[in-house]
């Protein structure tokens, strides 16, 4: 569901050869990254690869909360989804699905896209839930952006940017 009385958009562009798409409900496209060991541990800090199942309710899940959307990069002239990312005040969970595309900015784009989509609803802060301290590249890539740690969690660290 999207956020409570704001219309989703059905794409956000980031550029040329980044966009998101609006969740569609076919939560199959992501099937593959989650029984993928070294995804999984990055998400939950285990190597329990996700059933089916499991991939659908954390869509139905975060399909609730926010703004659920495909992470899709231009290949040509066709797009391909290479990972997942939720939007709402109090979190922005994402996943770079494809390993072939960490590490290349993407997430830093992403986020900087939802930045401003949190400024235009004229949102004065938002929030990361938690950065997973196994989870260093998505920490650094949240900080680059202004985010900042402001409380413990269990598991690292709750993160906070104001606008």
């Amino acid at each position: 569901m999207p956020i409570q009385n704001i219309p989703q958009p059905d794409l956000l562009p980031i550029d040329g050869t980044l966009r998101l798409r609006k969740y569609d409900g076919d939560f199959s496209i992501a099937c593959d990254w989650y029984r993928d060991t070294d995804t999984v541990y990055l998400v939950d800090g285990n190597h329990t690869p996700y059933t089916p199942d499991r991939v659908r309710q954390m869509y139905d899940y975060l399909n609730r909360q926010g703004e659920l959307y495909w992470i899709e990069l231009r290949e040509g002239e066709s797009w391909r989804p290479i990972g997942d990312v939720t939007f709402w005040q109090e979190d922005m969970p994402i996943v770079i699905g494809d390993p072939a595309c960490r590490g290349k900015g993407v997430g830093k784009k992403v986020i900087g896209a939802l930045i401003s989509r949190g400024k235009s609803l004229g949102y004065p802060a938002l929030w990361v839930d938690e950065i997973y301290r196994w989870n260093p590249a998505s920490r650094r890539c949240f900080e680059s952006l202004g985010f900042r740690p402001c409380a413990a969690t269990e598991k690292g660290e709750r993160y906070r940017l104001d606008l």
